[in-house]
């Protein structure tokens, strides 16, 4: 039994018995590997009517000018901003950006569907139909079928030149106008391409707006809840 102490003793400096044990890495991923992305939040809308554009693809940006006061009127329209089209509308633009993606470009949305209370709210603000459709007749955003947008470099986020800001109203918005640089002309021509190829059509008077070709919208009060 005397050798019991010396041979416990033998196996402890072999074992580096002194060292301080190994940290936990409990929770911790493998070199290389990320952590998964936070699951989306629960819907809080009728996914049949409706699809959120960001849920299906984060990489179009959003920019909805009418939830704040950066916009033609300077003032809030929307309570917040987000983005839904009718199921076939949002199919119609997941395809208009998997398009772009390959050349390093993607969409970004300043205006989707507009709710009839909110187009009653620009009429308040703006009763001009040369600039906002009466609620009345209704626009075509209130059907889920209207969209204001932009392409963007997807790297850096930025906006491409398309020679005048969002909601300008002149003629060097209109999409007939040829009085522009090179580089617009091409920018807006990349545009208006993938945009007609996918199921839309264009406006003489915004170069930034589209209207999906298919079978018209019922017109929608419904209003999308706010964080």
């Amino acid at each position: 039994m005397r050798l019991l102490p010396i041979i416990t003793a033998l196996a402890c400096w072999m074992a580096s018995c002194d060292s301080p044990p190994p940290p936990e890495l409990r929770g911790a991923f493998p070199l290389g590997m990320q952590a998964p992305p936070p699951p989306p939040p629960p819907l809080d809308f009728d996914s049949t009517a409706w699809v959120e554009l960001s849920r299906r693809d984060s990489s179009i940006a959003l920019e909805i000018r009418y939830a704040s006061a950066d916009n033609f009127m300077d003032r809030q329209i929307y309570d917040c901003g987000r983005c839904f089209y009718r199921p076939a509308v949002a199919e119609a633009l997941l395809a208009v950006q998997r398009d772009l993606a390959p050349r390093g470009l993607g969409l970004k949305m300043f205006d989707c569907y507009r709710p009839g209370p909110y187009q009653q709210r620009l009429w308040d603000v703006m009763p001009d139909a040369r600039f906002v459709a009466p609620p009345a007749r209704g626009s075509v955003h209130s059907r889920g079928a209207a969209a204001d947008l932009t392409l963007i470099d997807l790297p850096t986020g930025e906006e491409l030149d398309m020679g005048t800001p969002y909601d300008y109203f002149g003629a060097e918005a209109y999409t007939t106008n040829t009085d522009l640089s090179e580089k617009v002309l091409q920018n807006r021509k990349t545009l208006q391409e993938v945009m007609l190829a996918n199921g839309f059509s264009t406006i003489r008077t915004e170069w930034w707006h589209f209207n999906f070709n298919g079978p018209r919208q019922p017109l929608s009060d419904w209003v999308w809840p706010c964080p």
